[in-house]
């Protein structure tokens, strides 16, 4: 999922920077904003399912497909149309395989982001957010290496990816033993609180799935380099040269989340409430999940280019731990852990550390 972010913001360090005390205290003060947008960007990214948690009238289906609506689809060619010049030019001009790939790898990245829906609704934000963003940042790592570089995979970059690996399960193995305490205890221990639809175990293999798919798009940014070259040549910025790319792939990972919703709505006859009282709210609260997910890796992008040569190494460190810590955070507070042991959200905590510790040092790779 989060890997996504990182495929699109390969940026080299801002141009024109020379030598000298002021040019180095100017280097140092867009770093430590640079910084501060990608921590800013982790917490959107981790906060967009929080609005959902407020829907009273809608189901499911409803709000996720103005989410989808917004992020997947309306939002994505605003910027692409606003920020890329000439954009119907930079698709003629590029030759049709090169959109087909992306296109093809965000239609499976879009089945992961409706399965990470269901994650959610199934397990919550503390728990999905982090097992998903931890197998997207191992995986959004090694599909690349393994497809456009197998030589690094016994360089730095490939040895510190594989000592990743058991951190990262771990961590899992945390997340995993804190999720069936915490089924059992709410099961046992609050009639108030209902046992998790579909079982712990349905909903943790959904987000595995999600977490192990959804770096597809990740290879759909990395196949793009001819779309992002012809934006640069039109006049688009090193920033949003990306936006172009975004479009085609967000589109296409809009349709299985559409096809999805639509059976569902049709199914349970869900298209009415759309229509029902309380529509202006709910629909906002689904339009806000768009703008939080996508500000989010908006602003990602804009960081990891004023980071520089760091803003996929460091930079995406401090992505995916603002986001993982956003999401427990809010989980917490938003009555996920309601009626649990401190034993189960110390386990909870710790399954956090391990996960960050895991994408810390997987990050590293990118100093190499």
């Amino acid at each position: 999922m989060m890997s996504a972010a990182r495929g699109a913001c390969h940026y080299a360090a801002p141009a024109g920077l020379a030598r000298g005390t002021a040019q180095e205290s100017g280097v140092t003060e867009q770093f430590w904003l640079g910084v501060f947008i990608i921590l800013l960007g982790g917490g959107l990214n981790g906060s967009f399912p929080l609005p959902m948690k407020y829907s009273r009238r809608w189901r499911w289906e409803n709000t996720w497909l103005v989410f989808a609506l917004t992020a997947l689809l309306a939002l994505p060619w605003i910027l692409a149309g606003g920020f890329v010049p000439h954009l119907s030019q930079v698709y003629r001009e590029v030759p049709a395989r090169t959109l087909a790939l992306p296109i093809a790898l965000g239609f499976l990245w879009g089945i992961a982001q409706t399965t990470f829906g269901l994650g959610l609704k199934a397990l919550g934000m503390a728990f999905a957010f982090p097992i998903v963003a931890g197998l997207s940042a191992l995986f959004g790592s090694l599909l690349p290496l393994l497809v456009l570089s197998p030589q690094d995979l016994l360089q730095p970059r490939g040895i510190l990816l594989f000592v990743s690996i058991p951190v990262l399960f771990v961590g899992l193995g945390f997340y995993a033993g804190a999720g069936l305490r915490r089924d059992r205890e709410q099961t046992e221990g609050s009639t108030s609180v209902s046992p998790l639809r579909g079982g712990f175990m349905v909903g943790l293999a959904i987000c595995i799935f999600t977490g192990v798919v959804g770096p597809s798009w990740n290879l759909g940014f990395a196949f793009s380099g001819d779309v992002v070259g012809k934006s640069l040549d039109l006049g688009a910025s090193p920033i949003t040269s990306t936006y172009a790319v975004w479009a085609l792939v967000l589109t296409a990972g809009f349709i299985p989340n559409l096809l999805y919703c639509a059976f569902l709505l049709f199914r349970d006859h869900g298209w009415r409430v759309f229509a029902s009282a309380g529509c202006a709210k709910e629909a906002f609260l689904g339009m806000s999940m768009g703008v939080l997910w996508l500000s989010g890796i908006v602003l990602y992008g804009i960081g990891a280019t004023l980071v520089g040569k760091y803003g996929t190494s460091v930079g995406f460190a401090l992505f995916v731990s603002a986001l993982i810590l956003t999401s427990n955070t809010e989980g917490i507070m938003a009555g996920e852990w309601k009626g649990t042991t401190r034993r189960t959200k110390r386990l909870l905590a710790a399954g956090a550390a391990v996960v960050i510790v895991a994408v810390v040092v997987l990050s590293l790779g990118g100093l190499f």
